[in-house]
């Protein structure tokens, strides 16, 4: 009689080093109803454009059905590039043209992109500290050798950069309302990034999700207007229409694009047509004259609700304080240095409150005693009952 054993196949390096899902568990508790979530960095679903969508996939099916359900090219729809190429000559300041647009499942999916076309093992990447946790485990898998930037009591501080970062594969750069901060990197300092990404001979990974997600005021040019020879400026749908829909873009010079829509064509073929048809007509309408204040409002409303609620509950102790954010989605919290805020994680779930601690967004050298803290999924009504909780569990981490 043959034993039933279980067996698996003889896995990759890279599969090999793939880390167990540690959060995901955790954060999973955050479906119970009970529990205050400021975990997921999911968009405000508020703000999904839901009738203006459900119009233009009609319209698409209607008039271009066979093409909207047939392979897209790997470069993608033609009408998409077109309108990211508008976007970016016209309000973000670079003049681009379609062949420098490579449209993407997702900004994730450039990531992963820009790993297998720009890294082996043990190549240099420069990257903030603390940094986006997606772009950290789409590098991990081309195993690189992480260099981390010198930042300052406000963030990125590139006049510090160095010989350290001379002839790295790229700098990872998330200059503006960043993931995990919500700071953003002001017009000085992104000039002084792409003169020192000249001078030490790096290029630049600009990763910009959150850019359209201002409360009051525009922010400052991309990185890729003052450096388009060495940029490589990455985007999503998902945060200003719907990250269902898993649309995102790729701009850099035209030589820069061909390669990585040829890696594109080998892993995925190419993005859904009828995803790219109906957002390039959402686009073109001008909805997003419309539908963009009206996100941002939402978004501003959540962040003064947290951040008032901050202000009254949190501890007053010298080495509690967080960012104030311009835009975007996260504030981030800094505790005492006595505080590990993984190890708090238990004793948060007692209370039904859930954040993501500090450590994860770190190349290096992990800071512990830091939280990202996700505003805009959490209803306002609910957001100083989930601020409570937090400060009573810090007040009782402190013994105060």
């Amino acid at each position: 009689m043959t034993e039933n054993i279980q067996t698996m196949p003889r896995l990759s390096l890279t599969a090999q080093g793939i880390p167990d899902d540690i959060l995901g568990p955790i954060l999973a508790e955050g479906t119970d109803p009970s529990f205050i979530s400021f975990g997921g960095g999911l968009p405000c679903p508020e703000g999904f454009p839901v009738d203006a969508m459900r119009r233009a996939c009609d319209e698409v099916l209607r008039s271009s059905a066979q093409r909207a359900l047939q392979y897209s090219g790997p470069q993608g729809e033609i009408e998409l590039r077109e309108a990211v190429a508008r976007y970016e000559t016209e309000q973000r300041g670079t003049p681009t043209t379609p062949d420098e647009v490579l449209i993407t499942s997702g900004s994730q999916q450039g990531l992963d992109l820009c790993a297998r076309a720009f890294c082996d093992p043990g190549s240099r990447i420069l990257v903030q500290r603390p940094t986006y946790i997606g772009a950290l485990e789409a590098f991990n898998l081309s195993r690189p050798a992480y260099v981390e930037l010198p930042e300052g009591p406000d963030g990125l501080e590139p006049e510090a950069i160095g010989e350290e970062a001379r002839g790295a594969r790229f700098a990872y750069i998330l200059p503006t309302f960043s993931n995990p901060t919500g700071r953003t990197l002001g017009r000085a300092a992104r000039e002084a990034l792409a003169e020192r990404a000249r001078s030490l001979d790096f290029w630049i990974l600009e990763d910009d999700p959150y850019g359209e997600l201002w409360y009051r005021k525009a922010p400052p040019c991309t990185i890729r207007s003052l450096a388009p020879e060495r940029t490589i400026r990455m985007s999503s749908f998902s945060k200003i229409l719907a990250p269902g829909i898993r649309l995102g873009y790729i701009t850099g010079p035209a030589r820069v694009i061909r390669i990585l829509t040829l890696i594109q064509s080998f892993a995925v073929l190419s993005t859904p047509a009828v995803n790219q048809l109906a957002a390039a007509r959402v686009l073109s309408s001008g909805l997003m004259e419309t539908h963009l204040p009206e996100v941002r409002a939402i978004y501003l409303e959540h962040a003064e609700a947290m951040l008032s609620e901050l202000e009254e509950l949190m501890p007053r102790h010298p080495e509690i304080h967080w960012t104030h954010p311009e835009g975007g989605m996260f504030i981030w919290l800094h505790l005492p240095k006595q505080l590990d805020t993984f190890a708090m994680m238990h004793r948060a779930i007692e209370k039904k409150i859930l954040y993501l601690p500090g450590q994860f967004f770190y190349a290096l050298r992990p800071d512990v005693n830091c939280i990202r803290l996700a505003f805009v999924t959490v209803r306002k009504d609910l957001m100083r009952e989930g601020v409570k909780r937090l400060s009573s569990l810090i007040r009782d981490e402190l013994h105060l």
